[in-house]
């Protein structure tokens, strides 16, 4: 037989984590690992202070991965008492763990508490990866909140995740004496559907679809509720009188079309909350923010939306595809959770116009949203590990209003701002604002080009921008623009507008691959670019 490896999978039960799935009052589930040749086990389970135990029989599944074979099994606790405290084991005859204890939720929740991480990933060493401070860190808060019902993440909760050292280190040395009294409700990152074909030197990276790794082992942890070919990495789940709906990252079809029959058709007195690993409005300078056209409408559902991604804090205005609103009900509240494991971010974020609070963390210090819901009211609060409280708001319902309040910009008529990937482009534009002639919009093109770090020759009449491997000559009078790709035609000619530039349709930056959209109520046109890289002119 071959050799287990450091942390491998045994006969006696490891990665032993609950979850909800069902009834938060009545159901609990509860996830274990074994190794392959344990292929049936139990849950023994009792109130706390009894002698009665019940007895629900385990289901299980091998588990192949690229160092192990091991067995995952679940067990699915169904009519607990509301409000009651239980204890459990878990495994088979001869081998068992526990007991551990857990508390259903009461029959009525009035309020109720959970914890928001994001993006405790940790690498090193890269065969047995120590998660040891982010589980003294969540054990803490726990402490200082032990009436958190359960914790909640958006996704990297490993850093390669179609490894099992990786589920082994965040079991062993992260998770541990955390998730087998306090549901853990996780949300798939890029990260942990992540892989290589060389671990060690990190050469032949590679994503599986789905999360290969993540939906293995926790499709008896989580609601089988998500869309069709895409369930465990997609699943919704409620509480109290919120429901949760978690994406993964593929089948942005299915995802779109689950989210609005799901969280689209509840009444408005639910709190509708989704967790998507990739932060919808971002705070990266040059991370692409128009890449989910697929899951904006099904993403409009909800009232509030966490992300992850970036290890920056940042809390956007209610937006409804481009506008920027203040009452909670016109709109979705983009939420980025920063980092949970003292993961300083690798591409720098900044503030952006859907901002309402920002904050980089680029300090080596985790973070953490502790969400209270009571009935209309939903109070976030963002603290680092060193107790500096970086936000705090209360969205309400009933009053229709988010405290402390904050109006995002409405730019004045004639005044016309033009941004790029959410970032207002300040003194380079103060004088040049877009114009509107006859139905289409115009813009001082070159002023954007140079502002992304492109370049732009101007000469009588004419005007050459370069950026993103591509280039575009406009001439005054003219609605051709020649590019490396060929004649452009424009919607209407070039003219000259204020302080001398050349306006042009905002089409033509199609030939620099800019897409852009407007804004009707804040009065801005945003220019987006599927490149994420920084554009430096080179120097002779």
């Amino acid at each position: 037989m071959k050799k287990k490896p450091q942390r491998g999978s045994a006969p006696q039960p490891d990665h032993i984590m609950l979850s909800l799935n069902g009834d938060a009052r009545t159901c609990r589930a509860i996830t274990w690992r074994t190794s392959e040749e344990i292929t049936e086990g139990y849950v023994e389970y009792w109130q706390t202070g009894t002698q009665e135990k019940q007895r629900c029989a385990g289901a299980v599944d091998r588990f192949e991965s690229d160092i192990d074979v091991s067995q995952i099994h679940w067990g699915l606790l169904k009519d607990l008492k509301p409000g009651t405290q239980y204890e459990y084991t878990c495994g088979d005859s001869a081998n068992r763990a526990g007991p551990f204890c857990f508390s259903t939720a009461p029959e009525k929740i009035e309020k109720f508490k959970f914890l928001c991480f994001t993006d405790q990933q940790k690498g090193d060493p890269f065969d047995l990866p120590d998660y040891s401070e982010f589980q003294a860190y969540v054990s803490g808060l726990l402490e200082e909140h032990p009436d958190t019902a359960f914790i909640l993440t958006a996704g990297d909760n490993t850093d390669c995740g179609q490894h099992e050292q990786q589920w082994n280190g965040l079991f062993a040395t992260g998770w541990k004496g955390i998730a087998e009294r306090v549901p853990v409700m996780m949300t798939l990152g890029n990260h942990d559907n992540r892989g290589f074909a060389d671990y060690r030197h990190g050469v032949g990276r590679y994503y599986s679809e789905p999360g290969e790794f993540f939906c293995k082992q926790f499709q008896g942890a989580y609601p089988d509720n998500g869309p069709e070919g895409w369930k465990t990495e997609n699943y919704y789940f409620n509480y109290g009188n919120a429901q949760f709906n978690v994406l993964g990252l593929t089948g942005d079809e299915e995802r779109n079309t689950w989210m609005l029959e799901t969280a689209g058709k509840l009444p408005k007195d639910i709190w509708k909350i989704s967790v998507f690993h990739f932060p919808v409005l971002s705070g990266g300078a040059n991370i692409e923010v128009n890449d989910y056209p697929p899951l904006r409408e099904g993403l409009a559902c909800f009232d509030l939306s966490f992300a992850g991604h970036e290890h920056s804090f940042a809390r956007s205005f209610p937006c409804r595809n481009a506008e920027l609103f203040d009452k909670p009900s016109q709109g979705t509240v983009h939420y980025t959770l920063g980092n949970g494991n003292r993961n300083p971010p690798g591409t720098r974020a900044t503030t952006k116009v859907w901002h309402t609070n920002y904050f980089p963390m680029e300090e080596k210090l985790s973070g953490v949203c502790i969400a209270e819901v009571e009935g209309q009211k939903m109070t976030l609060t963002y603290q680092l590990e060193d107790g500096r409280i970086i936000d705090r708001c209360v969205i309400d319902k009933a009053s229709d209003s988010i405290m402390p309040y904050a109006q995002p910009p409405i730019y004045g008529p004639n005044r016309t701002r033009m941004l790029f990937k959410g970032m207002d482009l300040g003194v380079c534009q103060s004088s040049t604002p877009c114009e509107q002639r006859e139905g289409i919009w115009f813009c001082p093109l070159a002023i954007l080009t140079v502002y992304v770090g492109g370049g732009a020759v101007k000469s009588p009449g004419q005007c050459r921008l370069e950026a993103y491997g591509y280039w575009a000559e406009f001439t005054e009078g003219s609605d051709i623009a020649q590019t490396s790709r060929g004649a452009l035609k424009l919607p209407a000619p070039v003219y000259r507008g204020h302080k001398e530039q050349l306006y042009i349709p905002v089409e033509g930056s199609a030939a620099l691959d800019f897409l852009w959209e407007y804004a009707p109520r804040n009065n801005f046109i945003n220019f987006e670019h599927p490149s994420e890289d920084n554009q430096v002119t080179i120097q002779p």
